[in-house]
């Protein structure tokens, strides 16, 4: 299948693009292309890709710089595996170039899918954006770039890693209100939400952070699960590599019966909201 030229006209937009990965099953449903964007200003103390922090291709020669239209290329050669799924893109934090993330999805929306391809609203490959959510700004200038997104993304998985502000701060290097701010904003503009978290051992696995995230979670309107992900510590060669000192080397990972602990304590949270 060819893609369609007029629709798809090369851009002069090009994003920075850290990899692609072209098969993947735990970034949304279905077997999904995923995109990992350059550039994050977090710097989470458990990232486990380190590699993308920084935008500056001087530091990294296997950054690429592609157009949407290469990326719906790569898609298109593999597309028989997506049929139940679509894109995803991650990070990195691809909010950082959401000019470019825009024009990537309003593509994917305008691309032409035979019958027996799961689609996403007004049709199209559906898509999903990964993100902290670090990068909203409700300000006149942004707002109407973030409304236009939200026009061509079917789904968001919103990381949130620490609902307390000061932890969060401690934890990323930044504060979460722009985080918290953009999950309302999703659940107002009805946009379907995954919650994730990453749960780290003595850092946001205590019992009053589950509680507050758990009722944080319940007053949003389109949220459809929160998934909680075991800390590990499978990137400390990532550090090493870029002479990097790891910041949780005395933290041990989380254990399935950790993740068991905590969902259980959000769902008795929420069944206590509930009524």
């Amino acid at each position: 299948m060819k893609i369609n030229e007029k629709e798809l006209i090369l851009s002069e937009i090009k994003g920075k693009i850290h990899s692609i990965e072209t098969f993947g099953s735990i970034d949304g449903p279905g077997v999904r292309l995923v995109v990992f964007f350059q550039g994050c200003v977090m710097r989470c103390k458990y990232c486990h890709n380190p590699d993308t922090w920084n935008l500056d291709f001087a530091n990294n020669t296997s950054i690429k710089k592609m157009t949407a239209s290469e990326i719906l290329q790569v898609y298109e050669k593999n597309m028989e595996f997506y049929k139940k799924g679509g894109i995803t893109v991650t990070g990195g934090e691809p909010l950082l170039q959401i000019d470019f993330l825009i024009e990537l999805f309003s593509k994917a929306k305008k691309y032409f899918l035979p019958s027996g391809f799961v689609t996403g609203k007004n049709n199209g490959i559906h898509t999903t954006l990964d993100t902290s959510g670090i990068m909203f700004s409700s300000s006149q200038n942004e707002i109407s770039k973030f409304d236009n997104l939200c026009e061509v993304t079917d789904l968001v998985m919103l990381d949130i890693k620490h609902i307390d502000d000061e932890k969060h701060l401690e934890l990323t290097g930044h504060s979460n209100k722009n985080v918290l701010a953009f999950a309302n904003y999703l659940s107002k503009k009805n946009i379907p939400t995954v919650i994730r978290y990453v749960l780290v051992p003595s850092i946001n696995d205590d019992v009053e952070s589950l509680e507050k995230l758990a009722d944080f979670v319940y007053a949003l309107q389109s949220v459809q699960k929160i998934e909680i992900l075991a800390y590990h510590d499978m990137a400390k060669l990532k550090y090493e590599a870029l002479k990097i000192k790891y910041p949780l080397e005395s933290i041990k990972p989380a254990t399935k019966e950790d993740v068991k602990r905590a969902e259980q304590i959000i769902s008795n949270r929420i069944r206590l909201n509930l009524g």
